[in-house]
C-alpha cells in the first residue's frame, strides 16, 4: 500500500478554562479496514487521508451502495429487491455523458447515501507537544466518535471506549514525548454487536443519522496541571432551600517534591447570574483542599433566579484548583411528579413536545454546534412547543446548552431500542452497557437545567419491565434531580409500574372518526385513568384503584402528507432524497405528473387538521401531563414517514405556518366542544368553550369573545363569553356559543373564532345544510337514468344519447384493494406492510363546474367530506387516458401512487355518463352532505356545464365492475414488532 505523506501539521496551543488545548482538527491519514492479517497494534502505512471532524461519508469514503449493502436497520418491505418496476433503481452505476460513473442506486425506504461502510477504520496524525507541558496531565478528547475507539500513542495502546452518547477521553500523559512529534492512531469501529443497542436505535441506525464511522465535534489534546486538577464537578440544585450543592472531585498526579506553596492546594468557587445586570457574585469561597472531594453549599438567597421555559435564567459556576479551572452554567429548577401531574418549581407543568429522531441529512450525524441546536429549539418554541424527546439516543453537549438558553425541557434516552433481535434482562450485553451508558450521560450533561427527565430507551423487548423498574431505582439514586421513565412505549406494551412518569401510547389518535362523524367534545380521560395493560389493583373495599402517575402521550399523531418534490434540491450533503425521486417517478409513470404540488397541499391541510383535533383532545383531557409528537418535522426513515408539517430540515412546506399551528398548540389555547361539525338549518348551534392555560401564573383581565362568519368573511354573530381571570390549568369554562341556524338557507361553510383578549385565537369550521331537499322524493326524474351498475337499460340510454348516473358505491372491483378512511395514512404503508388506510386525503378540483351547484368545498377533504369519503370505495383509473384526473381524487400511498378517483365523467356511445363511488343513495334523510352531493350532481348533469370531453368505450366502464387491479406485493411476511401481539 502506498503511504500518503501530509505536507505539514500545524499545532496551535490555546488556553481554555485553565486548560492548555492543542486542536487536532484537520487532515488525518486514513486506512479503511484493518490491514490483511491484522492481529493488533498500529498499521505500518496508510493509503488515504480524511478531514476531521467528520465521517467517512463526509469525506467520500466507504463502499458504493448496492443491493448487497448490509444496512443497519430493519426492513419490512422487500418489494425493492423483487418488484420489476424497481429494477432500474437497483442498478449500482451507469456511465454518464462524460464517461464517468454515476451511482443510480435509489432506495425507497430511507435517504440514500452514495457510500456505506460498517467495520474498522484507522485515523492517524502526528502532533508536536511542547516541553512546557512537562507538568501537565494530557488527555486526548474525542467529543463524538462512532462507535468504538481504540487509541494508540507512539505505538503504545492506551485503551478502548465505546460510548455512543458522551465524549471519549484518554489519559495519554505517560505516552507523550515532550518537545517532539507524537504519532496518534485511532481505530474506530462502527459495528453494533458490542454495544448491543438494537439495529433500529436512532443512535446507530441507517433509518436516521446512519451508522457512520468517524469522529465529530472537538478533537484535541487537553493539558491540566498535574499537582491538583479537577476531575469531575456535580451540581445539585435545591430550590426549596434556595441553595445548591457543588461537589468537586479532585486529583493529584504530581510525583515529585511535595513541598509546595499552600495556595497550590487551594480550591475556590464563584457563582454569579449569567444574565448581565441581574446581580453581583452570589458566592465567592476559597478553602484548602483536604480530601479528594470537596463540597460547597452555595446560598443563593431570596432573590434566587429560577430556570423554566418562561424565564430560562442561568448561573455561571467557576471552580479553580491550583492552576486548573472548571467553568460551566447551571440553573435552579425542581422537577417533580404529583399524582398524574408534573410540576416545575412547585407549579403545574404541561408538556407539549416533539420527538427529535436524529435526522440530519447534510452530515448524517447530530450537530455539535450550539447554533444549530438553537435553530431547532427556537423552531419548536415558535410552534408552541416546550419539550423535546430524543428517541433512543442522547445528543451532544451543544443541544443541552442551547435548550438551557431557549427554555426547552429535554428527555434524552439511553441510546437503545432493544427490540428486533435485542432483548432486555436476557443476559445480553445491552443490560450492563445501558446502565453504564445512562450514568455516563448523567455525569456529562446532568448539570444542565433543561435535562429534566430520562428514559432507558424506546419500545423494548424481553423481560423489560423488571429491567426498567430496576433501572429507574438505580438512576434515581444516582441523580435524584431528574424524573425517570423505564422506557418510551406504544400502547401495546406492558405497564411498567416502577416508572415515575410514563411515556405511553394508547390514549391518542382519532380512531373514533373511523366509526362515527367527527366531533370535538370527547377526551382521553379513561385512557389515562386505566391505561392499556395497566395492572389494576383494588383497595380494601374491592374497588379498582386507577393510575395516579403522570402519562405523556407517546409518539402522538404520525399523520402523513404527500412528498414535497421541491424539497429534493435541499439535500446537498451526504444523504440524498433518492426515495423522493422514486416517488416522483411513480407519480409520473402512473399519469399524474404535475399533481405532486396539489397532492402535497391537499394532504398537508388534512394532516394539519388531524393534528389540530388530536392535540386539542389532549389539551381537553383532565390530568393528561402532555404529549410528544412524532413529529413536528418529517422522519427520513422506516419507509419515509412524512409526518411533519415541517420537513426534515425544520422548514415549512407551504400549508401550515407557525401562527396557524399556535392556534391549537400553545401555552394558552381556547377550545370548543363541537358535538358535530355538520348541521341542519333546523338545528341550534350549542358549543361549550373552555381554555387551556399553561402559563406560569394566572392571567387576569381576560375578555373571551367569539365571532361566527361565513366562508366569505361576512359576520353572522358575535359576543362576549367571559371576563375575568384564567387560572393555571385545563378545562377552564368560558361559556357557550349558541345560535339558531334557521336563517341559513343555502349550504354554507361557517367559521367560529374565539379570541382571548388579543393574546390568542383559535377557530373551527362547521357546515350548515338545508334540512329537506327535493331529490329525496324525486330521485328518478330530471331526465337522468340512475343505476348502481351498467345494466342493459343504462347501456341502451347511452347508445341513444341519454344521460346516465352510476351510483357504484360498494360495487366496483377495480380499486377495491385500496382501503380508504377519512383519516390519512399512519406513518407509512411500507413500514406497516400496506396496513390500511392507503390514502392520505383527497384532492378536490374546486374549479370543477359540479361545485357551482350548491356544494361548498375546499380543494381538500375538509370535515364536510367525512360522510362521503370515510370507508368509501375508490376507482382505480389505470385504464383511463394518462392526462385524465378525477375531480374528486383520493391520494394514494406514495409507495404505489395508483391513479384513483371517486367520480368520473365521459361520453359513452352517444350519451353522457357520470359515475361515482360516493354513497349518494342510502339513508339520505340522515346524511345531509350525501343528500346535497346527489342534488348537486343531478343539477350539474341537467345543466349546460355537463359536457364531458373524455370518450370511453362501454367496455372500460364495465371493467370497473369486473376487473381486479394487480395486487401490491410487499414480498415479505414480516412486520414491525408494534404489530406483533403479546409483547412483554
Amino acid at each position: 500500500m502506498k503511504k500518503i505523506l501530509l505536507a505539514f501539521y500545524m499545532t496551535c496551543v490555546l488556553c481554555v478554562q485553565g486548560q492548555q488545548i492543542i486542536s487536532l482538527e484537520g487532515a488525518w491519514d486514513f486506512l479503511q479496514g484493518d490491514p490483511i492479517g491484522y492481529s493488533g497494534g498500529v498499521p505500518s502505512c496508510y493509503n488515504d487521508y480524511v478531514m476531521l471532524p467528520g465521517s467517512m461519508l463526509t469525506n467520500g469514503k466507504g463502499d458504493p451502495v448496492s443491493v448487497k449493502t448490509q444496512w443497519t436497520g430493519s426492513l419490512y418491505d422487500s418489494s425493492f429487491f423483487f418488484n420489476p418496476y424497481m429494477e432500474k433503481y437497483r442498478k449500482e452505476q451507469i456511465a454518464n455523458t462524460m464517461g464517468q460513473q454515476d451511482n443510480t442506486m435509489k432506495f425507497p425506504f430511507f435517504l440514500t447515501p452514495d457510500r456505506h461502510y460498517v467495520g474498522a477504520a484507522w485515523y492517524h496524525r502526528s502532533v508536536y507537544v511542547p516541553k512546557a507541558w512537562n507538568d501537565q496531565r494530557i488527555t486526548l478528547f474525542l467529543e463524538r466518535p462512532h462507535i468504538e475507539t481504540k487509541v494508540y500513542v507512539n505505538g503504545h495502546e492506551v485503551g478502548r471506549q465505546m460510548s455512543l452518547s458522551t465524549p471519549h477521553r484518554y489519559d495519554v500523559t505517560k505516552y507523550i514525548l515532550l518537545g517532539e512529534k507524537n504519532d496518534i492512531s485511532i481505530r474506530v469501529y462502527n459495528g453494533i454487536e458490542n454495544v448491543c443497542v438494537g439495529q433500529d436505535s436512532h443512535s446507530v441506525t441507517d433509518q436516521t443519522q446512519g451508522n457512520w464511522n468517524g469522529i465529530v465535534g472537538r478533537i484535541e489534546l487537553q493539558g491540566q496541571w498535574k499537582k491538583l486538577y479537577i476531575k469531575k464537578v456535580r451540581i445539585v440544585p435545591n430550590v426549596e432551600k434556595q441553595s445548591c450543592e457543588v461537589e468537586v472531585e479532585l486529583k493529584n498526579d504530581f510525583k515529585g517534591i511535595r513541598v509546595l506553596p499552600m495556595n497550590e492546594y487551594m480550591v475556590s468557587l464563584r457563582v454569579r447570574p449569567l444574565k448581565p445586570g441581574t446581580g453581583p457574585y452570589i458566592a465567592n469561597e476559597m478553602r484548602q483542599a483536604y480530601s479528594s472531594k470537596e463540597r460547597f453549599i452555595v446560598n443563593l438567597g431570596k432573590n434566587m433566579q429560577l430556570w423554566d421555559e418562561f424565564s430560562p435564567q442561568l448561573y455561571q459556576l467557576t471552580v479553580e484548583a491550583g492552576d486548573d479551572v472548571y467553568e460551566t452554567t447551571f440553573g435552579m429548577r425542581d422537577i417533580k411528579t404529583n399524582g398524574r401531574q408534573l410540576s416545575i418549581n412547585g407549579r403545574p407543568l404541561f408538556l407539549r413536545g416533539t420527538v427529535e429522531n436524529c435526522c440530519f441529512p447534510l452530515t448524517g450525524y447530530p450537530p455539535t454546534s450550539e447554533q444549530e441546536w438553537l435553530h431547532v429549539f427556537r423552531k419548536c418554541k415558535e410552534y408552541g412547543l416546550n419539550h423535546v424527546r430524543f428517541h433512543s439516543y442522547c445528543p451532544p453537549e451543544a443541544a443541552f446548552a442551547a435548550a438551557d438558553r431557549v427554555g426547552i425541557y429535554l428527555q434524552p434516552e439511553g441510546p437503545s431500542w432493544p427490540n428486533h433481535g435485542v432483548k432486555l434482562h436476557r443476559g445480553m450485553k445491552i443490560d450492563q452497557y445501558l446502565l453504564e451508558e445512562s450514568k455516563r450521560i448523567i455525569d456529562e450533561y446532568g448539570h444542565h437545567p433543561s435535562f429534566v427527565m430520562m428514559a432507558a430507551g424506546n419500545e423494548p423487548a424481553g423481560d423489560w419491565v423488571a429491567y426498567c423498574n430496576d433501572w429507574v431505582k438505580k438512576m434515581k439514586k444516582y441523580d435524584p434531580t431528574k424524573i425517570y421513565a423505564g422506557a418510551s412505549v406504544g400502547g401495546g406494551w406492558a405497564w411498567d409500574d416502577g416508572s415515575e412518569y410514563h411515556v405511553k401510547g394508547g390514549a391518542r389518535g382519532l380512531d373514533e372518526w373511523n366509526r362515527k362523524a367527527p366531533s370535538s367534545d370527547d377526551d382521553y380521560y379513561k385512557g389515562i385513568e386505566y391505561p392499556r395493560n395497566y395492572k389494576v389493583v383494588t383497595d380494601e373495599n374491592g374497588n379498582a384503584v386507577p393510575n395516579h402517575s403522570p402519562i405523556i402521550t407517546h409518539e402522538k399523531g404520525q399523520w402523513c402528507a404527500f412528498p414535497d418534490f421541491n424539497e429534493i434540491p435541499q439535500y446537498t450533503g451526504v444523504y440524498k432524497a433518492k426515495n423522493f425521486e422514486v416517488f416522483r417517478d411513480l407519480l409520473r409513470d402512473n399519469g399524474m405528473e404535475g399533481m405532486g404540488p396539489k397532492f402535497l397541499q391537499a394532504s398537508g391541510k388534512l394532516q394539519t387538521l388531524c393534528y389540530k383535533y388530536e392535540i386539542e383532545r389532549n389539551l381537553r383531557t383532565k390530568d393528561y401531563a402532555g404529549f410528544q409528537l412524532l413529529g413536528l418535522n418529517d422522519y427520513s426513515g422506516q419507509g419515509t414517514a412524512l409526518v411533519g408539517v415541517l420537513n426534515v430540515f425544520w422548514r415549512e412546506k407551504g400549508y401550515c405556518t407557525a401562527a396557524d399551528w399556535r392556534e391549537f398548540c400553545s401555552v394558552l389555547v381556547p377550545l370548543a366542544r363541537f358535538p358535530k361539525f355538520v348541521y341542519s338549518n333546523k338545528d341550534t348551534l350549542r358549543v361549550p368553550v373552555e381554555a387551556y392555560n399553561a402559563y406560569s401564573m394566572p392571567i387576569t383581565g381576560v375578555n373571551a369573545t367569539y365571532s361566527i362568519t361565513d366562508e366569505k368573511g361576512r359576520l353572522v354573530k358575535n359576543g362576549i363569553l367571559f371576563t375575568g381571570m384564567l387560572p393555571v390549568g385545563k378545562n377552564i369554562p368560558l361559556g357557550t356559543v349558541q345560535m339558531a341556524l334557521d336563517g341559513i338557507q343555502k349550504p354554507t361553510k361557517m367559521i367560529l373564532a374565539v379570541q382571548l383578549s388579543g393574546l390568542m385565537q383559535n377557530h373551527w369550521e362547521f357546515w350548515v345544510y338545508p334540512s329537506t331537499f327535493k331529490q329525496v322524493s324525486n330521485f328518478k326524474d330530471q331526465g337522468v337514468y340512475v343505476a348502481d351498475s351498467l345494466d342493459a337499460k343504462a347501456e341502451k340510454v347511452l347508445r341513444k344519447g341519454g344521460m346516465v348516473l352510476l351510483t357504484a358505491a360498494g360495487k366496483v372491483k377495480l380499486g377495491s384493494d385500496v382501503k380508504q378512511n377519512y383519516l390519512p395514512v399512519f406513518w407509512n404503508t411500507s413500514w406497516f406492510k400496506m396496513r390500511p388506510p392507503h390514502t392520505t386525503g383527497a384532492y378536490i378540483n374546486q374549479k370543477h363546474p359540479l361545485f357551482k351547484y350548491d356544494f361548498p368545498t375546499d380543494d381538500w377533504s375538509n370535515l364536510n367530506w367525512w360522510e362521503l369519503l370515510n370507508k368509501a370505495q375508490v376507482m382505480n383509473l389505470m385504464e383511463l387516458p394518462r392526462d385524465y384526473q378525477s375531480p374528486i381524487q383520493p391520494i394514494d400511498t406514495w409507495h404505489v401512487s395508483r391513479k384513483l378517483g371517486m367520480l368520473i365523467e365521459a361520453r359513452v356511445g352517444k350519451g353522457r355518463l357520470l359515475m361515482t363511488t360516493m354513497d349518494i343513495t342510502n339513508n339520505l334523510e340522515h346524511r345531509l352532505v350525501a343528500c346535497q352531493m346527489r342534488q348537486a350532481i343531478l343539477n350539474y348533469m341537467k345543466s349546460d356545464d355537463f359536457q364531458p370531453q373524455l370518450q370511453l368505450d362501454m367496455e372500460i366502464i364495465r371493467h370497473f365492475y369486473t376487473r381486479q387491479a394487480p395486487a401490491v406485493n410487499m414480498f415479505t411476511n414480516d412486520s414491525p414488532d408494534e404489530l406483533k401481539p403479546k409483547i412483554k
